[in-house]
């Protein structure tokens, strides 16, 4: 087998030379080209032999060819179809343990290929997200129950710092409260810009996020809770009663939200970005027995 040699930009230019190849802006194509850092990826992905992982936008192949020596099998999901030859035809032809799929990520029943590649059992998922897509694509292997132990990705370093962060904090939000509740997230590198081509603006993270076998708070109704958590963080400003009343998500009175908040001793005048992952728990478990 050949080994990588993507990580080496010398290479990556050769093949965008050779196919001619223009850089998509809509879909935030941004290639990696450094070798330390694609050792990180795969190290801390702990990917073996046992293991069938997914890659999201594989871009020219760098990473997919380094998932393809550690992995089992490996399946590639990329929407830009003027890659698709230059992946099938040259990038990855020296590996057989790779599919290349031409599809939309958000297109694709996950469960059912995490089903048919890897009888149902967790799958790992790795990628180099694009900022405009990244909350819908992890919001989605989360919410639908994919089997997934660990999503090892490459993202904006203001969205990793946001998935990590507690209450108080400019950067909490709707989705460091979804992705703590599903998973246990750690940044493992800061990448800067001239690790990429072409260079982003704005510096990048690797973040993993472990899946817990168990959320970490007990809720009876997941979606109520995240309606709630969504209504909190759509009027930062507003308080968490106001934010609540005013959702269209929702239709619980004043009286029947400040009784909640009383019920579980949420100060009433609270904003719902001091909240913790348990006290919306606790919230939604309340208004779940008001219905």
């Amino acid at each position: 087998m050949t080994r990588p040699y993507l990580g080496n930009p010398k290479y990556t230019i050769e093949v965008l030379q050779k196919y001619n190849f223009a850089f998509q802006k809509r879909f935030g194509q941004n290639f990696l080209i450094d070798t330390h850092v694609l050792e990180k990826i795969i190290e801390a992905s702990k990917i073996t032999k046992d293991d069938f992982v997914l890659e999201i936008g594989p871009g020219i192949g760098t990473m997919t060819q380094y998932l393809a020596e550690v992995a089992r099998e490996v399946v590639a999901v990329e929407i830009d179809k003027t890659l698709i030859p230059i992946l099938e035809n040259d990038t990855l032809k020296d590996w057989d343990n790779v599919t290349v799929i031409n599809e939309d990520i958000l297109k694709v029943d996950i469960a059912a290929l995490a089903q048919e590649k890897n009888g149902g059992k967790p799958i790992k998922v790795v990628a180099n997200l694009p900022y405009y897509i990244t909350t819908p694509i992890i919001m989605g292997l989360f919410e639908n129950h994919v089997p997934i132990s660990s999503i090892t990705i490459m993202v904006q370093k203001e969205v990793a710092d946001r998935m990590q962060v507690g209450p108080g904090t400019k950067d909490y939000g709707a989705l460091s409260l979804a992705v703590q509740y599903y998973a246990r997230p750690q940044i493992i590198a800061n990448v800067p810009p001239n690790c990429f081509m072409p260079r982003p603006k704005v510096g990048s993270a690797v973040i993993q996020l472990v899946r817990y076998e168990e959320p970490p708070v007990q809720v009876d109704n997941e979606k109520l809770m995240f309606r709630l958590i969504r209504a909190s963080f759509n009027q930062r400003r507003k308080t968490l009663v106001n934010g609540l009343k005013n959702s269209q998500e929702l239709d619980f009175s004043k009286e029947e939200i400040e009784k909640a908040m009383a019920e579980t001793g949420i100060p009433v005048n609270v904003r719902g970005e001091a909240l913790t992952l348990a006290e919306f728990a606790d919230l939604a478990n309340v208004f779940n027995k008001l219905r």
